[in-house]
């Protein structure tokens, strides 16, 4: 889910292009979920190899980090570790819709009504052991580094942007921010031409950045704020909010009292909330040091190995990809070569 704090933040378009050089922390949970809910065959169901194994994952992997090379984009994929235990609501709620979401695609499959199996098809997109493993590996032969984080990868990710070992975030969700995340990029993994669901019209995707401490300055609120804000609307470790409370209410009610201690209509449902507990995981976050960030050589005959020989993939279409880049990657080398 993720807090639904976007109508209050200052969001600004900009164009992947404006990251070359600068290493960029993707949430690597939220990236692949991306991948597997829209590289999807007609009828919605993954792209799999001869085995059955879902290989949508792969094929986001591959195309997207061929193009952020090209660009000079340095990708770093944060995974994440143990969910902390006031997720679990959480991550059962999600099993739940993604249930009545399988249902609801079985059915309208049997219907014939392949536009609506497709858009709950998508809904019950979920992620195994196994897809992490292939990821990581597939992320070996790029030479892109990964990190694993011991609990939530977007808390992760905001580490390494706030100890300057990485530029921005890249994430759908906005939890980073209250994480304290100096920069969010979001569509940094989806940008592009994208078909609405259920009509015939396609849609520009454009990446935009969300400067941390110009929403604190524009809302004029603190990090702690910020936080409460997030609290008052639902987070993960609070899915349902404050009754009647959206985004401009909670902005309201912080403004106007402060913190959520002294906002006299929620003392009742505050009670039953572990607000303390929520704020700690924001403010107090548990990462790790990663150390250096290295990049390593392209192994070209591994990845085309890997995707044709045993995920089953095209091999002229990866052939084709791997010599766009090898050739991108020569020139950009030589262009940079010419200015020193």
């Amino acid at each position: 889910m993720g807090v639904d704090i976007k109508t209050l933040l200052i969001r600004e378009k900009t164009k992947l292009e404006s990251f070359s050089s600068k290493i960029i922390a993707i949430d690597a949970y939220n990236a692949i979920y991306q991948f597997l809910a829209i590289i999807r065959g007609p009828e919605g169901m993954h792209l799999t190899d001869r085995k059955g194994r879902v290989t949508s994952h792969l094929t986001g992997l591959l195309y997207r980090n061929v193009n952020f090379l090209l660009m000079g984009i340095k990708p770093v994929y944060v995974f994440d570790g143990k969910p902390p235990s006031m997720k679990m609501a959480e991550i059962e709620r999600r099993k739940k819709l993604k249930k009545a979401a399988t249902v609801k695609y079985e059915k309208a499959k049997v219907e014939g009504d392949i536009e609506t199996a497709r858009k709950y098809a998508q809904q019950t997109t979920s992620m195994h052991d196994g897809m992490v493993q292939d990821s990581k590996h597939l992320l070996d032969l790029f030479g892109i580094p990964y990190v694993q984080a011991p609990a939530d990868g977007e808390a992760m990710a905001a580490h390494l942007n706030i100890s300057g070992k990485a530029y921005a975030v890249a994430s759908q969700d906005y939890d980073s921010l209250l994480y304290g995340a100096r920069n969010l990029v979001r569509n940094f993994t989806n940008s592009g031409r994208r078909k609405l669901p259920n009509r015939n019209t396609y849609i520009d995707v454009e990446p935009e950045i969300i400067n941390y401490q110009k929403t604190l300055d524009g809302l004029s609120v603190t990090r702690e704020q910020l936080i409460d804000i997030g609290i008052l609307i639902g987070t993960d470790f609070n899915p349902d909010g404050f009754e009647r409370i959206g985004p401009k209410t909670a902005l309201k009610l912080i403004k106007e009292y402060s913190k959520l201690e002294d906002i006299p209509q929620i003392q009742e449902q505050l009670h039953t909330i572990q607000f303390n507990k929520i704020r700690e995981i924001f403010l107090q976050t548990n990462v790790s040091e990663p150390g250096n960030i290295e990049f390593h050589d392209i192994d070209y005959t591994g990845i085309l190995g890997y995707l044709s020989r045993e995920r089953d993939f095209s091999e002229d279409r990866v052939n084709a990809s791997l010599n766009r880049l090898k050739k991108g990657l020569e020139k950009r080398s030589q262009t940079l070569e010419k200015w020193f």
